[in-house]
């Protein structure tokens, strides 16, 4: 299991080189089901993971001019603020066990992996649907617009800080469709966002955790090494025709683990 775990983990970033997102909804599922990892610390190891390798995909974009910096810093604002507050204090107030009854309990592991696999359920929706230049929305006014931006970077930033996803399936149509930011933009834009993001989210559970460095420093590696061969490939070939192919198998690992937590 341990062997299809690092496999895995260049798949992470291979999907985030190629396709600027996806990959980080990969995380969690990977380190608690390969690597029989604790839901709750998955999630903090997940934010370095993503993190990390976000950071390293956005520096090519970078280079090319094609992070929106005055976007990032609007957005990332709240996004990183809803991160902290969720992160240092409403993750630690949910009870060990959430619910109990004589037929059926929740525990707080299982809260996570469920709204997690609901998580990857709605962002393969996005990944699945066709999505051009035609379909795209009328952009808001400029106040509609900051509004939209500042609501989904707060939003985007309590997901990212309660199950450790980075949120580019949310962040991209953003940019794209409220703020009419080119899609390449707008993946490097999200990338750094979702980069500042993870890190901060990763900062702010260290007191809480004990960190097995040596193993999160392979996972890193692996998923940096994805990502170099991701951007390889995307010189090559279209990423974005391959991205309704892992639309459906994020679906259907969602459907996978909302049926082994609720049933199993």
């Amino acid at each position: 299991m341990e062997i299809l775990g690092f496999l895995s983990s260049i798949l992470i970033g291979l999907s985030l080189g190629l396709i600027g997102g996806g990959g980080s909804i990969l995380t969690v599922p990977v380190l608690v089901y390969f690597f029989k990892v604790d839901a709750v610390l998955a999630t903090a190891y997940s934010l370095c993971v993503v993190g990390t390798t976000s950071l390293v995909g956005s520096i090519t974009y970078f280079k090319q001019k094609l992070v929106n910096l005055r976007t990032a810093f609007v957005f990332g604002i709240p996004s990183i603020i809803a991160v902290m507050v969720t992160r240092i204090f409403v993750l630690p107030l949910i009870p060990t066990v959430v619910y109990t009854s004589d037929a059926f309990s929740v525990t707080k592991n299982m809260l996570v992996m469920v709204l997690f696999a609901v998580l990857m359920v709605l962002a393969s929706y996005h990944m699945i649907r066709k999505n051009n230049g035609e379909e795209m929305q009328e952009p808001g006014k400029d106040g509609h617009a900051l509004g939209v931006l500042f609501i989904q970077g707060a939003l985007v930033g309590i997901i990212t800080g309660f199950i450790g996803a980075g949120g580019g399936f949310l962040i991209i149509p953003v940019l794209v469709n409220n703020l009419r930011v080119p899609m390449k933009e707008a993946i490097g834009t999200s990338l750094l966002i979702i980069a500042v993001n993870s890190l901060i989210g990763f900062a702010s559970s260290l007191p809480d955790i004990i960190v097995d460095w040596s193993f999160l420093i392979k996972i890193v590696l692996l998923a940096i090494v994805g990502v170099f061969v991701g951007t390889y490939i995307a010189r090559r070939i279209d990423g974005h025709r391959l991205k309704p192919a892992f639309g459906w198998f994020i679906l259907i690992m969602g459907f996978y683990i909302l049926t082994k937590e609720l049933f199993f």
